[in-house]
């Protein structure tokens, strides 16, 4: 069980926020009632898991779920990388002393490893399992293919089997309807989005024909690449036709955002970050709200053709020749 709201820390802490503030939108969190908390070995080069680690002190670990990830690189080493049996177990027991805890309740396969075999990574997953150092295992951004391919393998061989996919999705980025979706639903899979307001895209912050907000996502090196491709004036124009029909609901654009993303139900958690206290309790808000078909044709002949929805778009990990 999880919360309906996840707070994530991509980007936020250990580079885009001090940690005091971290600490002030952590316990915001709490006070709202978010129970689930998402991270990676990666964020700010392991700093983000420090500083959750940090702010999480003192809280009872039985009412909380703590979720990590590992894949990207950590190190300069060859090892340093992937999904190996090496990596994942030393990854683990790094993430687990940043974290100071004894085990977490979600360790995440970051993205697919082309180069290791499936059979390897699932097997040391669900030793990690046997061992009590992680609860349950899910993976991230993965395809409607490989999560599939994992499956079979589990039940083949008595492992694990993976219980969640941690997309992006969003009212922009509907990619994983088409097949990610119908799978999961089919095996039993729940999905966690990351980015449900399209790293504020959908707060209608950015207006069309004017530069970015200073200080917001889009002017910061390390998130500004990842919306750069929505920032453009098409899009916003679409985006703030979202307003009204926020308003007639009495929600903001972030919160309209984020309750629709909880309306698939797929969806077992939406994961938003933040860089002040106010910005937790505003989405948290979105949790319960439910939106009606009205509505939801609404949102659609709003966005009409700015809405991404073709798998064949979204970029592959690249392989070794």
């Amino acid at each position: 069980m999880v919360s309906e709201i996840s707070y994530g820390n991509w980007i936020t802490h250990g580079s885009q926020v001090e940690e005091d503030a971290a600490k002030q939108c952590v316990r915001a969190a709490l006070d709202e009632g978010i129970t689930t908390f998402d991270t990676a070995d990666v964020y700010a080069g392991t700093k983000a898991e420090e500083v959750l680690g940090r702010a999480l002190a003192g809280v009872r670990r039985e009412s909380l779920e703590i979720f990590t990830k590992v894949y990207w690189p950590t190190g300069q080493g060859p090892n340093d990388r992937g999904l190996s049996r090496k990596h994942i177990t030393e990854s683990l027991h790094g993430s687990l002393r940043r974290l100071q805890t004894d085990y977490v309740d979600l360790y995440q396969a970051h993205r697919f490893d082309y180069e290791t075999p499936l059979e390897e990574t699932l097997k040391t997953f669900d030793d990690l399992v046997r061992q009590g150092k992680v609860l349950y295992v899910g993976v991230s951004e993965w395809t409607a293919e490989q999560i599939g391919r994992a499956l079979k393998i589990a039940d083949e061989m008595g492992f694990d089997r993976l219980v969640s996919n941690q997309p992006q999705y969003s009212m922009l980025w509907r990619v994983i309807e088409t097949e990610v979706v119908p799978l999961s639903e089919k095996e039993g899979v729940g999905q966690i989005v990351f980015s449900p307001i399209a790293q504020g895209v959908l707060t209608g912050k950015y207006l069309p024909g004017q530069p970015p907000p200073a200080g917001s996502r889009a002017t910061d090196p390390a998130g500004g690449d990842f919306i750069s491709r929505m920032l453009n004036d098409d899009v916003l124009t679409h985006v703030q036709r979202l307003g009204p029909i926020a308003a007639d609901l009495g929600l903001s654009m972030a919160q309209l955002a984020v309750a629709w993303v909880l309306q698939n139900p797929n969806v077992s958690s939406a994961i938003v970050g933040a860089s002040r206290p106010e910005q937790v309790r505003d989405n948290v808000r979105a949790s319960g709200v439910r939106l009606d078909a009205e509505v939801l044709k609404k949102i659609d002949d709003a966005l009409g053709p700015v809405v991404e929805r073709d798998p064949a778009k979204t970029v592959s990990p690249r392989r070794r020749p």
